[in-house]
Formats: structure tokens, sequence, C-alpha cells
């Protein structure tokens, strides 16, 4: 027979209650309590990034387009965003995550899975834990964050969305109990399980993760197939074997831009994508990373999408080296045809510019290394991170650029 310490719970997930919008609410005291629409404006053609609970409840909700969210709630307080103090407040977070563990998966910005099985002796259990971690987030960051406590990934997330805002639920442990708890969630629940597929289990009688359970897995594998079976079946009963993986990389950084009237005009679009650009730099010296290669997407106005990308010979970080290559990409198109959206990003992130030894890099080819002109590069790039910062410091002042995640 199984005790109780086999079946502990040591797996975290937390994730901030509406991030974007909670933070301009505690910049902008006066929009406490109030509506909030982060992302394109009420009369651009974009979408919403997030929205408060307070503008959730007139039905605006992330994705949405900004002029659906602006119908709804014609009386939300619109605002493009301030992407960089998000990213500098997600550092802040995930620094009160390392905390308790060095096992801290990012799955954004607002998010992350922890496990925290090795932390008992230092900070108690698991609950335990997810409520200091809310304590410390709500004291000195003045944000909330609700948490899901469980035994696996799996059962954590789905925890974490059961008592929003400002909650946290622990799955229980045993199988039985966790079959029990599972039972009556819709299958929608389940991890993986989209509108479509819905549809299908629905169709044939399905409905719950409980009548899931109650369906031999052969049946399941003859109506679905082997692989939608195996992986509906072991999450209807609560297994999920994926590890928290120990990764602070982000893999990758980047920014778009959607224009309100598809755009013709190339210096327009031009200039978009240097502003995209610079911000892109920004968010990527403020990680400590440096990039090997530099992305470019464009939507055309009948919606079709391409990307492009660039390697570049070394890893770099500054402004200047991301627009170059941006503009190099973009040059290489055709842009006779209407352009909906912009984007540009960087991947391949390094924690150091050069991970190679001395040794190796001895008779490199020069025109792969880092040069005083690129040392400069980065200089000037962080000079201006640090002007911006000072009149940020002075004045919300925004690049109004929308952000269309």
């Amino acid at each position: 027979m199984c005790g109780a310490e086999e079946y502990r719970a040591g797996i975290l997930h937390v994730d901030m209650d509406a991030f974007f919008a909670a933070v301009e609410q505690r910049e902008h005291p006066e929009w406490r309590g109030k509506p909030v629409i982060v992302g394109a404006g009420p009369h651009e053609r974009g979408v919403v990034s997030t929205a408060s609970y307070e503008a959730r409840k007139f039905g605006v909700h992330s994705a949405m387009p900004s002029r659906e969210a602006y119908r709804l709630c014609p009386h939300g307080i619109f605002t493009p965003g301030n992407h960089s103090l998000y990213s500098k407040v997600s550092a802040q977070i995930f620094d009160i995550f390392y905390r308790f563990t060095p096992f801290v998966e990012g799955l954004s910005c607002d998010e992350a899975f922890l496990d925290v099985y090795g932390s008992y002796k230092l900070f108690g259990s698991a609950y335990e834990i997810g409520e200091k971690i809310r304590k410390a987030i709500r004291e000195e960051l003045q944000l909330t964050a609700s948490v899901g406590v469980a035994t696996n990934k799996f059962l954590a997330k789905l925890a974490s969305d059961m008592n929003k805002p400002d909650g946290i639920t622990e799955v229980p442990t045993h199988p039985r109990e966790i079959q029990r708890f599972l039972a009556p969630l819709s299958v929608r629940s389940i991890f993986g399980v989209g509108g479509m597929l819905a549809k299908e289990l629905v169709r044939i009688g399905i409905r719950t993760i409980g009548d899931l359970q109650n369906v031999p897995l052969p049946t399941l594998v003859s109506l679905l197939g082997e692989n939608t079976a195996f992986h509906l079946h072991s999450l209807a009963f609560g297994l999920d074997e994926r590890e928290v993986v120990n990764e602070r990389i982000e893999k990758s950084i980047s920014r778009e831009y959607t224009f309100g009237v598809d755009e013709t005009n190339v210096e327009v679009i031009r200039q978009i994508l240097l502003e995209l650009s610079s911000d892109v730099g920004q968010q990527l010296r403020a990680a400590n990373k440096y990039a090997t290669t530099v992305k470019m997407k464009l939507r055309w106005s009948d919606f079709k999408t391409i990307t492009r990308q660039r390697t570049l010979p070394f890893a770099i970080c500054d402004d200047f080296s991301i627009r170059d290559a941006a503009l190099d990409l973009l040059m290489q198109q055709n842009l006779s045809n209407p352009v909906r959206l912009i984007g540009i990003g960087v991947s391949g992130l390094l924690d150091e510019p050069n991970p190679r030894s001395p040794q190796l890099t001895l008779f490199a080819d020069p025109a792969t290394e880092r040069t005083e002109q690129t040392l400069k590069k980065e200089r000037l790039s962080k000079t201006l991170d640090k002007l911006r910062s000072d009149v940020l410091d002075g004045g919300d002042i925004r690049l109004g650029i929308s952000d269309t995640h």
C-alpha cells in the first residue's frame, strides 16, 4: 500500500492575472477598477492583447478585434501598452520564482511552471510555496497571480485557471481522487482539445472528462486514432510525464504591427520596420541576450503571410545590426502588394556574444568576429536605452506600436 509521501504535489503553475492590464492599472491609479484594454486602438485594425477583468465583464477578451472590443465596451480605456515596462516587471516576477527553486520553465512573460519538489525543507509544502510566491508578488509588485498546485504540469495548469483572479487551487494527489476531481470537468479542459476535436467528442457522446474515463482505450483508438486516443486517455486520468524544463533562455523576441489600412507606401512600411527593430533590440538588451538570427514577417492584404530570416556572422545585441538585416530582408521583397502586417524578431539567443574559446578564434575569419565598430554600436544602443528610460521615468511616453500577439 502506498503512503502519502508517494503522492506529494510538487509542480506549480503560476499565472499572472490580466498581466498587461494589471500593470497599466498599477501605473495609473485612476484606471483601477475601470475596464482597461491593452492592444490596438478602438478604431484601428488590430486586436486586444489583454483586457482587465472589468473589461471582461463586457465580453472583451484577448485576440478579439479592437473594433469589436470598442463596440462591446465603448467606455473602456484603450492603451497601446508599454512593453518595455512589461518586460521589466516580468523579469522581477521570474526573480521571485527563482528564490524558491532553480527549476522554472517560462511559458510566456507572465506564466511559468515551477518544480518545487526539492524545496520542501526550505520553504514548506508546495501549497505553502505557492502562497509565499503570491504574497511576494502582491507585496513587492502590487500585482496578483493565480497558482495551481499538483503532481504534474497538466493538472497544475488546469488548477491555476479555477480560482482566477488572485486564487490558489490544489489538486488531490492520490490517483483515485484525481480521477474524481477531473470527472465533472468539460473535455475542453484537456490540453489539446480545441473546437473541432471537442465537437467530434460530443458527437460520440463524450462531453465531460468522466465520460472519457468510461470509454475503453481500444474503443477510443478505433474512434479517434492511436495518437489522439492515448493522449486523451492519459490526461483524462491525470497522467502527465512531462518534466519542468529548467531553461532561463528565451527562444526568441519579436514585435509586430498591424496597419490601420493596408499600406502601400514603402517609406511608411520601412519606418515602422525600423521602430520595431529598435524595440526588439531594446528587449534583447533588457534580457541580457545576444541574437544570431534576424527574422522578418510580412502579411499581405489577402492574408498570405511570408517569413524571411538571416543568420548573422556573429551574435549581436545592437539596434543598428538588427535594423540593417531587417531592411535588407524587406528590400528583397516585391512591395507592390498592399501590406497588412509587418513583424521583426530575433532568435538563436545566447548569453555571451562569442561563446567560442580564444584558442578557437585565433585564426578565425575577421568577417565573423566582433569588431570595435560593433562594440561602439552596442554602447550607443545602451546609451539610447538609458535615455529612453530617463524619459519614461519623467513621463509616460510610448512609441505607439501596438502588440498584436
